[in-house]
Order: structure tokens, then sequence, then C-alpha cells
């Protein structure tokens, strides 16, 4: 039996498997949803970074300068035995957390309203007026229904 010739050798065309795999990336990758992820992820890390620089630069420098200590936020640790607990940074983590938080749900909670409010807006919203001839038309339609087969 040669193998070259075989059935399975001539079923499997290793361009067209590329080919297809291609395809099929093209068509996930360059859906909408996809790209609107894909812009939300690159907004969302430059906004991480813009509160992380509020938070050390701005917030942080404002506590130790409000609380009555000698050193830097990023300096205050507890010292547990022999083991040094920087507890400064966590703080300052703890607040850059609580502003992206914050900001997520303000973002959230106003999108979510707006489209509640344009779904409410679309209920409420009064049927169309029809036309003397969509009146007809549906007139003639209702009567063909009823109209014995």
């Amino acid at each position: 039996m040669d193998p070259q010739n075989s059935e399975s050798s001539r079923r499997f065309d290793p361009t067209r498997h590329v080919s297809s795999l291609w395809e099929e990336f093209r068509a996930f990758a360059f859906k909408g949803n996809v790209i609107d992820l894909a812009v939300g992820v690159v907004i969302g890390a430059a906004f991480g970074k813009l509160v992380d620089s509020l938070v050390k630069h701005v917030i942080m420098p404002l506590v130790t300068f409000v609380l009555p200590t000698e050193s830097s936020y990023q300096t205050w640790s507890l010292t547990i035995g022999e083991q040094e607990v920087p507890y400064g940074l966590f703080l300052a983590e703890v607040v850059n957390f609580l502003i992206v938080a914050l900001a997520l749900f303000l973002f959230i909670k106003k999108f979510l309203s707006l489209v509640i409010r344009q779904k409410q807006k679309e209920a409420e919203a009064p049927a169309p007026t029809l036309t003397k001839d969509q009146e007809l038309l549906m007139e003639i339609r209702d009567l063909l229904r009823e109209r014995p087969a």
C-alpha cells in the first residue's frame, strides 16, 4: 500500500486547512464586538495608569502631609518579629482599587440608566399612524383571512 496515494493523504490538504483557519479567525476578529472589546481594554488600561498616577502622586502624598508622620507612605511598615509588612504600599493599592471601582460603578450605573430610559421611551412611543392606503390594505388582508379557503 502506497502511503502517498492513500485515501487519508488525499483528503488532508494543509494549505486549505490553514486558509480555512485564517478565514475563521478573520471572521471572528473583525466582528464589531471583538473590536469594541479591544478598544475597551486599551482605554481601561490607560484609565488604570491614570488612576495609579493620581493615587501615587497626588492622593497618598496628601495623606502623608495630613497625617503627622516624618516619612512618606511608601515607608510605612509594621514589623512583626523580623518580618517587615509594608502597609503603606498596600493602603495606596486599596485607594487605587476604590477609585477604579467607584468610576466603574458610576459608569455602569449611568450607562444602564441611559439604556433603561431609552427602552422606556421606545415602549411609550405611540404607534405610528397609518395612512389611508395602509388601513385599506389591512382591511383587505383581514377580509381575505376570514374568507373560507
